[in-house]
C-alpha cells in the first residue's frame, strides 16, 4: 500500500551542533530498530557529518550551490545536478558549503540488516526494484503510475513508499524539466 509523507507536515529537529537541522521522513521498520531512514537534511554552516558506524549513507543535494565533502583521499563536488553519493557512514566527512546553506536528501541503511540505493528518477522511465521498500521523493509536483494501481499525483516535496515488497514497474511524469526526482529503495538481507 503506497503512503505519502508531505515535507511540508514534517516537523524539522535542530542538530546537536547548530549546522543545521533534520525533516525525517522516514525510518523503517521501526524508530527504536530501524533499518533504514529517509530524510531531509538543511546544511546551514559548514562541519563534519556525525559518525554512523554500520551504516551506508546516500547523499544527494536538492537545492543550494552544493557542498565539497572530505572523503579520503580526495574531496568530492556535489551540486544539485550531481548523482547521489554513496560513503561509509563510520567516515563522518567533512563538510565545506559552496556558497550558503543547501538542502539535502539522504537515506541511510543499517550493513548488517540490508543494502540501501538511491538514482536520480527520470520523467517516463519506468523502474523496476526487487527492494521491499520502495519509495520516490520528489521537489516538484509529479505523478505517479504503479503499475497495476491507479494514477497518483505527488505534491511538492513528497516522499511516496510503499513496503509490500511486491515487483511492479513505477512510472514518474512531471511538467518541470528535468523532474527533480529521486528513486530509493532498501533490499533485507536474506535470513
Amino acid at each position: 500500500m503506497m503512503r505519502l509523507v508531505s515535507l511540508q507536515d514534517t516537523p524539522a529537529t535542530p542538530w546537536r551542533n547548530g549546522g543545521g537541522t533534520t525533516q525525517e521522513l522516514l525510518v523503517w521498520p521501526t524508530g527504536r530498530d530501524w533499518q533504514c531512514r529517509i530524510s531531509v537534511a538543511r546544511i546551514d554552516r559548514s562541519g563534519p557529518f556525525s559518525a554512523f558506524a554500520g551504516v551506508q549513507r546516500w547523499f544527494t543535494v536538492l537545492q543550494g550551490s552544493g557542498v565539497r565533502l572530505t572523503l579520503n583521499p580526495l574531496p568530492v563536488v556535489l551540486t544539485p545536478d550531481s548523482e547521489p553519493l554513496c560513503f561509509d557512514g563510520a567516515a563522518a566527512p567533512g563538510c565545506d558549503l559552496l556558497a550558503g546553506p543547501t538542502l539535502d536528501l539522504n537515506l541511510m541503511a543499517q550493513v548488517q540488516a540490508g543494502n540501501g540505493h538511491m538514482v536520480r528518477a527520470q520523467s517516463g522511465v519506468p523502474w523496476r526494484s526487487p527492494a521491499a521498500l520502495r519509495a520516490v521523493f520528489t521537489l516538484d509536483e509529479a505523478s505517479l503510475f504503479v503499475q497495476g494501481g491507479e494514477l497518483q499525483t505527488l505534491p511538492a516535496g513528497t516522499l511516496a513508499f510503499d513496503d509490500g515488497g511486491a515487483r511492479q514497474a513505477w512510472l514518474l511524469g512531471g511538467q518541470s524539466r528535468p523532474l527533480r526526482a529521486w528513486w530509493l529503495s532498501f533490499t533485507v538481507h536474506a535470513p
